[in-house]
């Protein structure tokens, strides 16, 4: 495989002004990655303030309701901050301070990525400012607040969408404005060479601790993985040990929104096209004249008009499979795990939740499935009321 390539995806498209910072950080990234201090200071942060590892949860009220697959949920919506997220910056900030940055920045569609990165920066005495889409700032307003609360600055970003795709431009432009000082915390396994793999790295905890505990609790490896795909890096993070498994179904499931016939959809896989967009090349959501085109999702983590190019070498592979899930099916999964289980998941998990639900049904109960679940939803609860066309004053 060439250098932070997958496949014919992946590379480095980015402006001259960029590759010294790119080049700097993937030297850094090599020198780090291994050296011994380096990896027991971030397996110390990880289990000592992040709380991993994270539980394997056996789902049981729902595995019986549904009948079929035995189900687990990944717990990572316990780990602190709530999500997935804290594992990829403790990594990337622990990088940033070695490099001798004093400043990270970073996207955020839903919050996560910005609360735990501004979590991060107040833990190491960093400077930290996010970019986030206006569009999202009100989606998600208990975040910003969050990430205010932790001393970061919150930039609403009012140009385009005003969403996920827009954070990553502003975010973007204000690296290449102050690269000395300052280290972009990138939140998905996307954007230009070594982004994609770094993050991967820092996430592929979620599977490689999924392998252990299920073979502890079962013997046997599941008969499927799901999690929810926006950039990816959740479903990276929980397929890449499995990647050799072949027994293993590795399932991404995406943002359909009002549904893959309709203007209204963040599903990459099922109706984008090859393309280069935020340095990279990988599957895009397009227009008819090869424009990146809106995409909407009620999840704001998963209104990417794009994919991890890891993910869309996996997809022409066929090593993994990719599948759309409405605002509807999502809602309903996520009203479900909260009666069923007494779990409040993230929006963006319940794609996934959503998914096993069908097909755990389909399944022998000798099999198993596990479910990423990335986040928890209480960021959540306030939109999908007024989804649900529900007042929470009366």
């Amino acid at each position: 495989m060439r250098k932070g390539r997958f496949s014919q995806y992946g590379g480095q498209y980015a402006p001259e002004t960029m590759m010294g910072a790119l080049q700097e950080l993937e030297r850094e990234y090599r020198r780090w990655r291994n050296d011994p201090t380096f990896e027991a200071e971030l397996a110390a942060l990880l289990k000592n303030y992040a709380g991993r590892p994270s539980l394997l949860y056996y789902a049981e009220k729902m595995t019986r309701d549904l009948g079929g697959a035995k189900i687990y949920l990944k717990r990572e919506d316990l780990n602190h901050t709530g999500s997935h997220k804290i594992n990829n910056v403790l990594g990337q900030t622990l990088l940033a301070k070695k490099m001798g940055k004093t400043r990270v920045i970073a996207e955020t569609g839903a919050g996560q990525h910005g609360v735990a990165t501004a979590t991060a920066a107040a833990l190491m005495d960093m400077e930290c400012e996010v970019f986030m889409g206006k569009e999202d700032t009100a989606r998600q307003a208990l975040n910003v607040y969050r990430m205010q609360l932790l001393g970061a600055k919150v930039h609403p970003v009012t140009s385009g969408t005003q969403t996920l795709k827009d954070a990553v431009n502003e975010t973007m432009r204000a690296w290449v404005t102050r690269i000395a000082d300052t280290h972009y915390v990138l939140g998905s396994v996307m954007g230009p060479h070594p982004f994609p793999t770094i993050v991967r790295d820092y996430q592929r905890i979620i599977g490689a601790e999924i392998k252990a505990q299920i073979l502890a609790a079962e013997g046997k490896l599941p008969a499927a993985i799901l999690a929810c795909v926006g950039g990816g890096s959740n479903a990276i993070g929980a397929f890449y040990d499995f990647i050799t498994d072949q027994s293993v179904r590795l399932i991404g499931c995406e943002a359909a929104g009002r549904g893959v016939d309709t203007a209204e959809t963040a599903a990459t896989i099922a109706t984008g096209k090859v393309g280069i967009f935020h340095g990279m090349k990988s599957l895009f959501c397009q227009d008819d004249f090869g424009q990146i085109a809106p995409v909407y999702s009620i999840s704001a983590g998963l209104d990417y008009p794009g994919i991890g190019p890891e993910h869309a070498m996996l997809w022409e592979k066929g090593r993994a499979e990719y599948v759309p899930v409405t605002d509807d099916e999502a809602v309903a999964a996520f009203e479900y795990l909260s009666r069923t289980e007494g779990i409040i998941p993230a929006i963006e998990s319940a794609h996934a939740v959503a998914h096993a639900m069908t097909i755990a049904k389909e399944m022998t109960p000798e099999q198993i499935i596990v479910i990423n679940l990335s986040g928890r939803g209480d960021k959540d609860v306030a939109a999908i009321a007024r989804y649900k066309g529900v007042s929470l004053y009366e």
